[in-house]
């Protein structure tokens, strides 16, 4: 039996994502066309456009998916372990390690995206809000392990999780140019500092 319509366009949709993700993360948006894009994808750029208005949208469909990506690999570190340490580095892990969903490319692209969202409203507004979803889980995730371990944050969790995403991101970026550098053991120490442990 042959594909649906829905199956097809979701095909492409995707095809055209990934395709994206890739080029951007490796080029940057404003060095890839939209034709550059399409190609990779093995579709026409009348597809692009039809599925998303042109590359801005398909950016924007991006950030939708890594969304979703970005939460669950966080929380997925932190909920795989049950010692605080481990949790923490699974955390700096999910950012960091070279395969994965995304793989090494994603925090290209997470730089890519940002430069693009400061300085076009049109991005910046809908990733502000991607970022505000990521830390409002993890401020749920940081909370629950505060309760059932009995030690009280210091801050807010909504503090906290910014807190913790903001020293966890700052590190992969330092980790990507010199990996030496920023080890997994130093970063859960500071880490620990953040939450205020011993």
């Amino acid at each position: 039996m042959g594909r649906t319509q829905d199956q097809r366009r979701a095909e492409t949709r995707a095809r055209l994502i990934d395709a994206a993700a890739d080029l951007f993360a490796r080029k940057g948006f404003h060095a890839v066309s939209a034709e550059a894009v399409a190609a990779a994808a093995d579709r026409t750029t009348g597809a692009l456009y039809n599925h998303f208005g042109g590359k801005e949208g398909l950016l924007l469909a991006l950030l939708e998916v890594w969304k979703e990506q970005a939460a669950a690999e966080l929380l997925a570190g932190f909920e795989e372990v049950t010692g605080l340490d481990e949790r923490l580095a699974a955390m700096f892990g999910a950012l960091t390690r070279e395969d994965g969903a995304r793989g090494a490319a994603w925090l290209l692209l997470e730089l890519e995206l940002w430069l693009h969202g400061a300085r076009d409203p049109a991005i910046g507004e809908p990733l502000a809000r991607r970022y505000a979803d990521v830390r409002a889980r993890l401020a749920e995730g940081l909370a629950d392990w505060a309760r059932e371990a009995g030690v009280p944050l210091r801050r807010s969790p909504d503090q906290t999780a910014a807190g913790v995403l903001a020293l966890l991101i700052g590190c992969a970026v330092q980790h990507r140019l010199d990996p030496p550098a920023i080890e997994a053991r130093a970063v859960v120490e500071n880490l620990r500092d953040l939450l205020g442990l011993p």
